[in-house]
């Protein structure tokens, strides 16, 4: 059997190059004029789609698979349609079967081609639009935890995310599998012979849900786990990275929310023509300039009208990486948290590309929030990567909270205040092109100023109006005895050293009590403090 895939054309001329193989896919020769060769592309990452009479969908799958892989496969399996003009037309390498083989036939090249083109990572999708590739990156980040095969489940509720969908035909695969996986016949199914022979080949195999346009739903939208996903992108001067960012937002997400707060470049007009070639991005303009807190109300708001179930936040300077949103919406859709956010803080590798500074100010600013949000396990309170459920936007007092720079800090003090069970997920931090407009020589003092507010707001609210906690008084005790204890050893220093007076074992000791008492008042204050909120946190 051979196999021809498109022409390419080479800086010496077209070159036909041809795939020729035995009937168990194994013996493939790849033939370039003639001549026996490694296909030249580079394809550490590979997507594959087996395709039949796809011209009305292959190539928005083509469009989407290949922002994330090196190379695009498209095995077309005798299809009388434009399937093929249209998949060449967006790049793609086509090998073309001469007659129908089957489902099977197609895998059976698709493997072959990925051996022979060196392919360290595989994702198999299928081209007729059913899977979203905005998952790929969620399969590929599967795979590189040590998975050598990951395979994709579809329409999964509640927490079934260890179901490995043998028919779903979606799914990546490690240099391990693609070595060891052989395929024959061609008739197989779209998993159930492949998992039997990652069974004998004990391989590692992990399945993971994805968010696909599930048959039973009540309209044709992007849904991930059967939830409606928005997207707030607040933004202002980003001209030069808001399309990047727009660009990678998954295709699992149904609304994107992109507020140009104010912008003086072209970052408002960048959004709106985005806007007229996706239906899903919604334009929000401020005028003037509100602030960052405002623009993500802003957003918040609409994804409440809208009916959204969850709104994650993605700044406008790509400097959150949508690989990693799945890891804050699962545990909200599945019931562990009402808020989750990113961490970078949580070790040295993710904090790469950080500077000193910087990491300086986020830990100064972790300990003032913690103390202040009463989320003592809380860390990198400045990570605007975040997602909340609409249930609780639609209980905070959105209007209320802080509309500045410090809105991620003053937000977690409000829910706390609510109740609202927040989780933190390890995500990396992302650093390229985008310059910081914070200036920590300022904000910081700004922002522990606002903080010791939003601290003696929660102890009122929390712990002495909603329902009275000793916690309070214990609070109150501390911050009086300590400073006067450490202020009567001022005293008596003075006095015994600037005025001669014998009194500094009276005094001093006095003052010692006093100032030991204050801050044993403030440990069992804190004490308390996590206490009540590790059960509010439960889970976390």
């Amino acid at each position: 059997m051979t196999v021809r895939t498109r022409t390419s054309t080479t800086p010496t001329g077209t070159a036909e190059m041809v795939v020729e193989h035995d009937g168990d896919g194994e013996g493939t020769i790849l033939l370039v004029d003639g001549v026996a060769t490694r296909p030249r592309p580079a394809a550490r990452t590979l997507v594959a789609m087996p395709a039949y009479n796809e011209e009305a969908y292959i190539a928005k799958t083509i469009i989407g698979a290949k922002k994330y892989a090196d190379a695009v496969l498209v095995v077309d399996d005798g299809s009388e349609d434009e399937t093929v003009p249209i998949a060449e037309a967006l790049g793609a390498i086509v090998v073309r079967h001469e007659t129908n083989r089957g489902y099977g036939g197609a895998l059976q090249t698709i493997f072959a081609a990925a051996r022979k083109m060196g392919a360290v990572e595989l994702v198999i999708i299928d081209a007729d639009g059913q899977h979203s590739p905005g998952e790929i990156p969620r399969l590929l980040a599967e795979l590189r935890q040590g998975n050598d095969v990951v395979i994709g489940s579809r329409c999964i509720k509640g927490s079934a995310a260890e179901i490995a969908d043998a028919q779903s035909g979606f799914g990546a695969y490690g240099r391990k599998a693609i070595e060891a996986i052989r395929i024959s016949g061609e008739a197989m199914s779209a998993g159930s012979g492949i998992l039997a022979q990652i069974s004998d080949c004990h391989l590692k195999v992990a399945g993971t849900p994805i968010g696909v346009w599930c048959e039973g739903t009540s309209s044709e939208e992007p849904r991930y786990r059967e939830k409606r996903i928005a997207v707030v992108v607040p933004a202002y001067n980003e001209e030069a990275l808001i399309g990047e960012t727009l660009d990678g937002i998954p295709d699992y997400v149904a609304r994107v929310y992109a507020v140009d707060d104010g912008s003086s470049d072209r970052t408002g007009a960048i959004i709106d023509t985005y806007a007229q070639h996706d239906p899903r991005i919604v334009p929000i303009h401020h005028n003037p300039n509100r602030g960052v807190g405002a623009a993500i109300t802003s957003g918040y708001r609409r994804a409440v009208e809208d009916g959204m179930d969850i709104a994650a936040v993605m700044a406008g300077d790509n400097q959150m990486d949508p690989v990693y949103l799945p890891s804050l919406l699962d545990p909200i859709v599945d019931g562990r948290a009402d808020y989750t956010k990113g961490n970078r803080l949580i070790s040295e590798a993710f904090r790469k590309g950080m500077s000193r500074w910087r990491s300086f100010g986020n830990s100064l600013l972790t300990f003032l929030t913690k103390v202040a949000s009463g989320y003592w396990q809380m860390m990198d309170p400045q990570n605007g990567y975040t997602a909340v459920s609409t249930t609780t936007l639609r209980t905070l007092p959105l209007t209320e909270v802080y509309q500045g720079y410090g809105y991620c800090n003053n937000l977690l003090v409000w829910l706390n205040i609510c109740g609202m069970r927040v989780q933190d997920v390890a995500i990396p931090a992302r650093y390229g092109r985008e310059r910081s407009k914070i200036r920590y020589s300022t904000y910081i003092p700004r922002v522990s100023k606002l903080l010791l507010g939003n601290f003696f707001f929660r102890l009122r609210t929390k712990y002495i109006q909603m329902g009275f906690h000793p916690l309070a008084f214990f609070y109150f005790a501390g911050a009086l005895l300590a400073p006067l204890g450490l202020i009567g050893g001022l005293v008596t220093l003075w006095e015994k050293f600037v005025m001669g007076e014998s009194v500094l074992f009276v005094h001093g000791t006095l003052s010692f009590l006093m100032f030991m008492m204050g801050m044993q008042f403030l440990f069992f204050a804190m004490l308390f403090d996590m206490q009540a909120n590790v059960q509010q946190n439960a889970g976390y």
